[in-house]
């Protein structure tokens, strides 16, 4: 790039999807009721563990966590653009973008870490339930989630450092519905190579590694799940990992879609479509994935609603 063509970016605009003013309408109409029921759901799934004794244990404890990183995700990007869309404005600050971009990081990072402690923790349950209690303790789990946020907040920091140094061109347009990563620093016109490769390796270790590690945490478990000697004992075995297995395969399926496959970064369309499925559809569709195959979720969902309808 040509440095004369550097100039100080005050903000800027976030192209996203159809410009037409009746589409902005339905999308708008769209991403609010999405907004909603992933808010309502995922504070259901917390209340629902927080206000049950029963479901005081390490697997609920990381559901929790990630109903809670959940909505935190979608907050990220969806309450701007609604707001962009009412108001015609297709704009946001540069603060604005780089906070955006820090606390996608943060927590996309924490979405897969919680998917990886919680395979993890079906592991334990299923391939050493003697030892269960003692492994999965208290200390440990939130040791686990501590170490989780530790990881996250470090790269994303990291990351926001680096676009800190960068200087962008004249065309500040993003085409996309938030402040991407890989779209903003095609804008840059400073030498953008460690951004790069930073974000190149911490998206082969966090797409990599924890998917490795839940790869090998279910092997183990489906091979302890057939040595169980009566098909009751090997479904009720497998009902208590099936509804994580069904996100991690509708998370990672989506996500790596986006970054990993070359035929969503070649169109932004696409790329865009293949986002609003991990960072509003995926965290929306979870408490419903919990809820409908998990009984006592339900049970405990039923005695939260029953109590609130009785008190009012």
């Amino acid at each position: 790039m040509d440095p004369g063509n550097q100039t100080s970016v005050s903000e800027f605009l976030l192209l996203g999807f159809s410009q037409d003013s009746e589409h902005q309408l339905m999308l708008f109409g769209l991403f609010l009721s999405m907004f909603v029921v992933t808010v309502l759901g995922n504070l259901l799934i917390i209340l629902a563990v927080s206000s049950d004794s029963h479901l005081h244990t390490p697997m609920y404890f990381f559901l929790s966590n990630l109903s809670f990183t959940d909505i935190c995700f979608t907050s990220t990007t969806v309450p701007k653009m609604l707001v962009n869309i009412q108001a015609q404005s297709k704009s946001i600050p540069y603060a604005g973008c780089l906070a955006q971009m820090y606390f996608f990081m943060v927590f996309g990072g924490m979405d897969t870490f919680l998917l990886t402690v919680m395979a993890y923790d079906r592991f334990v349950a299923i391939c050493y339930s003697l030892h269960y209690p003692v492994i999965m303790n208290p200390h440990h789990c939130g040791l686990l989630v501590l170490v989780s946020w530790f990881l996250s907040l470090s790269y994303a920091l990291i990351q926001s450092l680096l676009m800190l140094r960068l200087s962008f061109c004249s065309n500040w347009g993003i085409q996309h519905f938030y402040c991407e990563l890989a779209q903003v620093l095609t804008l840059a016109c400073s030498d953008t190579l460690v951004n790069y490769i930073l974000l190149y390796m911490v998206m082969g270790l966090l797409g990599f590694v924890p998917f490795s590690g839940i790869i090998f945490s279910y092997s183990r478990i489906i091979s302890s799940i057939l040595r169980i000697p009566s098909t009751n004992g090997k479904y009720r075995a497998f009902s208590t990992c099936g509804s994580h297995l069904s996100v991690v395969l509708l998370f990672y399926g989506t996500g790596l879609g986006v970054y990993l496959s070359s035929d969503a970064s070649s169109s932004s369309s696409k790329g865009m479509v293949a986002s609003v499925m991990y960072t509003v559809v995926t965290p929306m569709l979870n408490p419903f994935i919990y809820s409908l195959r998990n009984r006592d979720i339900k049970k405990a969902l039923q005695r939260l609603l029953g109590r609130k309808l009785y008190v009012h």
